[in-house]
Formats: structure tokens, sequence, C-alpha cells
């Protein structure tokens, strides 16, 4: 099949391999520096565990044109970027687009992509479940190595290019986890995410300091439990259950398992930028404004977090 990976982190990177090792015809979308990594080296995967590289080339483009028809195109990107890029996939006449990433606004994207394209667009949602770090060289260090796993779904029940995806992953060694509640498990999803990187990103990354932070922890878990607070009082269903299970009525378990977690050598390669998490948090405030829920964990950790953060923007 042919298939376009629009962006080329950690995560795209990790994707178009699993894809071209299936047996795809693969194009990434990359520009400036990271562009010419992949048109000299190809894509260059550090498998974590087995400590081993492994090289696949691809074809790379910098520049979706209007014309180019692809079969599947999969968006793999930071939750503030895609915003950006939706005129540009709305004007291509492909017409099976998978937004993959951290998501707030599922609902409002799928409407965009509808209400700009020429041509029927049919839209899905996804979370490419790994995790790594792309050094300098512009080799990706990935946690799952040559594998990989992706939740998703459609906003309106039934994928109706399901069996698209499903060939595109036939041979390729990607598990692929469907979820009719993508946009709720979505919006779960990025709550413990936000709580976790606000204060790694407070504590400068420091996460053998964060381990032995009682405080830092627990306030972890009370932002978790007030975000899914609000997701319940607006009508959402937490996605998985247990999630808030765990931070409701044994938190100190959860508490034992972060303090575990953060000592974890491989918690360095969780690749996080704080643009995202800002972007993530002025949506959220749009569905804690109408839950009018009291949060004041989920408050202090964004006052504290988004005030270093446009400390560091402005210097």
């Amino acid at each position: 099949m042919k298939v376009l990976v629009y962006g080329a982190g950690v995560l795209g990177s990790q994707l178009a391999y699993s894809l071209v090792r299936g047996g795809n015809d693969v194009s990434i979308l990359a520009r400036g520096k990271r562009y010419q990594q992949l048109e000299d080296d190809g894509i260059v995967i550090r498998h974590y565990r087995r400590r081993t590289n492994t090289v696949v080339t691809v074809n790379v483009i910098d520049k979706l044109q209007p014309e180019e028809h692809y079969d599947l195109i999969f968006v793999v990107m930071k939750y503030n970027q895609f915003s950006a890029v939706l005129p540009i996939l709305a004007g291509n006449i492909s017409n099976n687009i998978v937004i993959v990433g951290n998501n707030a606004d599922a609902e409002r994207m799928q409407a965009t992509l509808n209400e700009n394209s020429e041509v029927k667009k049919n839209t899905a949602f996804g979370f490419h479940v790994s995790g790594g770090k792309r050094e300098e060289s512009g080799r990706v260090i990935s946690i799952r190595g040559g594998g990989g796993q992706m939740v998703i779904g459609g906003l309106d029940g039934d994928l109706s290019f399901k069996s698209a995806i499903e060939q595109a992953f036939k041979e390729a060694k990607f598990k692929l986890s469907y979820n009719e509640n993508i946009d709720a498990w979505l919006k779960s999803h990025f709550i413990p995410i936000v709580a976790m990187n606000s204060i790694h990103y407070i504590n400068n990354f420091d996460f053998k300091k964060i381990a032995k932070d009682k405080k830092a922890l627990m306030q972890m878990v009370y932002a978790m439990d007030e975000g899914f607070m609000v997701l319940e009082r607006m009508g959402y269903r937490i996605d998985p259950a247990f999630q808030v299970k765990l931070v409701r009525r044994h938190r100190n378990f959860t508490y034992n398992g972060l303090k575990i977690f953060h000592k974890l050598p491989m918690i360095k390669l969780f690749e996080s930028s704080f643009s995202e998490i800002e972007a993530l948090y002025e949506k959220f405030d749009e569905l804690k404004e109408q839950a009018n829920i009291s949060t004041p964990n989920w408050d202090d950790l964004k006052k504290r977090s988004t005030a270093k953060y446009r400390d560091e923007v402005i210097r």
C-alpha cells in the first residue's frame, strides 16, 4: 500500500519503520535537518532492550502536494502542531487519514477536515503506545524496538476504512487495538500525561529527585483524580476505567508505582514537549469551566509549570 507518515519525530519514525518492514510503499514527511538525515541515512532505530541498530530506507518528502494520492496518511505529531496541518490535509485528494497523538479536540479536527475538503475524508484517531528519544545524529532510540502498538478508532462508530488499515499492518510487527470510545480514551489518556509532565518540567526532569519527593508524586495522583472528575462530570467514560480506581481508591499503591517508575532508566526516553502540555491545559480549561469542579492540585500544577515555561520562552 502507498502510505504517508506525516511527521518524522520519534513516534513518526518508529511507525514509518514498522510500515516499511511490513512491505508497504512508505513516504515520510520531514523538513530541515531531519529531512537531510533521513535522505542520507534512512530511518535508524536503536532497539533499547536488544542494544542493536537496524536501518530502513524510505522515500522522504518535505511537502504534501494537493494531487499526491496515498491509500493512508498517518499524521504523527504533537497536539499543538495538528491545527497547522489540517488545511494541508483537507486540500489533498487522499481520503483516509489517521491522526495519531495526544488529542483533546478530535471532534473539531474531524469537522475541519470535512468542511474544507472537496473529497470525502475518512478520519480515524489513534495513539501510538511507545516511547523513545531522537539523538542529534537522527538515530531513534526505541523502547519497543521494531514493533509497536496503536489504540485506534473513529468518532462515528465503525471505521469505514478498517480493511485498508489492517492491510497496511498485515505483515508488520504491530498490534492494533480498536476502541469504539476513542475520543474519551484520548481525553482520559492525556490527564496523566499532563500531570506527570508538569511535575517533570517543574523539577527540570530530575527523575531521581522526583522519585524521592512524596509530595510531588502524590500531587500527580490528586491532579489525575481531579482531571478524571472533570471528564466524568462532562459525561465522558474514563477509558480504561482502572485508572480511576488507582488514583481514587488505591492512592498509596499508585504512589509506590510512580516512585518505582521514576527510578527506571527508561523514563529518560519518554520524550515530551511542554508546548504540547500547555496547549492541552488550555483546551482542558474549556471543559473544566463547564464542569464547575474544584481542582486545586491540577490548578497548582498548571500555574507553576506554565509560569516556568513562559519565563523560559521570554528569556
